[in-house]
């Protein structure tokens, strides 16, 4: 499969097409990155070096790869972090083209704004943007609880509300949510789930919960569950993701590293021990 992954790159740890292209590519996939910045290190480090890319140059990049004949052969475009609304339209304007070339072309997006605890992170206007703009013309997208909270405008308490918000999100045009980092009242002790929801069907994957936070987990883990979707299916893809992140992320805080494993876990990124049940929910 061939994949146009529009994101940030850093040259220091793993961040946006710095998270997402070597699993990519480790599973087999063929990746076309496309940066839209181009800094030292990602942005929780309180400091960080390099430039942001302008929208026109980052389109002209797309520009190019058309040029080359590749659009009709494109399986699946993937964004992620969105600093602009000019950005966004550069991205969706890529999917419409794509699309318009290969009709089967899946759209990806991690519709990044916010988390737990930090609240937004983005500029302001960006989540609006995301909301009413791009998560309606994704074919999958893959929020984490706080996102998908503010996608819906409600909270989201118990597992029943995370699959109606979810589907609440199917509704208005994606085909598949995946929510990550799931705490709900039916969220079992010292663990944490991810949730899989589409028209007709829902499932749940129960981890244990990590004490650490890791930037760039989120890049991660749309790049693998879109890369497994490809070839697999929905259920295969979040039994396939679950495992691997559990992996990395397991191995990262044992080595006390603060940025994630992901050479060093390729092998849990080609070959998932897949230890953690799906239940089907719906």
């Amino acid at each position: 499969m061939k994949i146009l992954s529009i994101q940030s790159h850093v040259a220091y740890g793993h961040a946006g097409n710095s998270a997402a292209v070597f699993p990519l590519q480790r599973l087999g996939h063929e990746v076309y990155p496309v940066l839209t910045v181009t800094f030292s290190n990602h942005t929780g480090y309180g400091s960080t070096r390099g430039p942001l890319i302008a929208p026109a140059d980052v389109a002209a990049v797309i520009d190019g790869v058309e040029e080359r004949g590749a659009f009709p052969t494109i399986d699946a475009v993937l964004s992620g972090y969105q600093g602009a609304e000019a950005v966004g339209e550069v991205v969706l304007d890529a999917v419409a083209r794509v699309k318009a070339a290969n009709p089967a072309a899946v759209y990806c997006c991690d519709p990044v704004m916010g988390d737990v605890g930090r609240g937004f992170f983005v500029r302001e206007g960006i989540p609006e943007y995301l909301r009413d703009h791009v998560v309606p013309r994704a074919d999958i997208v893959t929020p984490n609880q706080f996102e998908l909270e503010y996608l819906v405008g409600r909270e989201v308490a118990t597992q029943a509300d995370l699959v109606a918000a979810a589907r609440e999100l199917v509704a208005r045009g994606p085909k598949v949510v995946l929510v990550t980092s799931a705490l709900t009242s039916d969220t079992p002790a010292d663990s944490i789930q991810m949730a899989c929801i589409t028209a007709d069907d829902a499932w749940v994957v129960t981890t244990p919960m990590l004490p650490m936070t890791v930037r760039g987990g989120g890049d991660v883990t749309a790049a693998v569950f879109l890369a497994h979707y490809l070839t697999d299916g929905a259920e295969v893809a979040l039994r396939r993701t679950a495992a691997t992140m559990y992996a990395v992320l397991e191995r990262t805080h044992a080595s006390g590293s603060d940025e994630m494993l992901l050479v060093a876990e390729q092998d849990a990124i080609a070959h998932p021990n897949e230890i953690f049940e799906i239940l089907s929910v719906a």
